[in-house]
């Protein structure tokens, strides 16, 4: 994904409303570009930073407080931070020597969306579930 354009979800000049999986099957574009954003949200450590992000009171948080929560040096913190960002899931300013990162929701709103079941869907059983 390092090499790649990471293509933002939700902007892809749609009017912004995804439909969920349960409603239509996807098409090619919105599967590749979905697939770059859960593919970095496929890691433990991006997958807690964006959890560290989205859980800071006011908003945002300093890549100073970030890095000391992993057992990570700073440079691979800020790679872990760079992939989140080309996927859309976050934001970042610089302020002086730090950076301040905070989470983009519209993106967390669309993924919520997309994953979840319309109002009113039957429930179905998993395969193999006794009848």
């Amino acid at each position: 994904m390092s090499k790649q354009e990471c293509v933002v979800l939700g902007q892809d000049g749609a009017d912004g409303c995804c439909p969920g999986l349960l409603t239509a099957p996807l098409d090619e574009d919105r599967a590749e570009t979905l697939a770059k954003v859960f593919k970095a949200l496929g890691d433990p450590v991006r997958l807690r930073l964006l959890s560290m992000i989205a859980s800071r009171a006011g908003g945002e948080v300093c890549v100073c407080d970030l890095t000391p929560a992993f057992d990570l040096s700073q440079p691979t913190i800020s790679h872990h931070l760079k992939l989140l960002k080309q996927a859309g899931l976050i934001d970042s300013e610089r302020r002086g020597t730090w950076v301040y990162y905070r989470l983009l929701p519209e993106t967390t709103d669309q993924l919520a969306a997309i994953l979840t079941r319309p109002a009113g869907a039957p429930a179905t059983e998993p395969a193999g579930a006794a009848s």
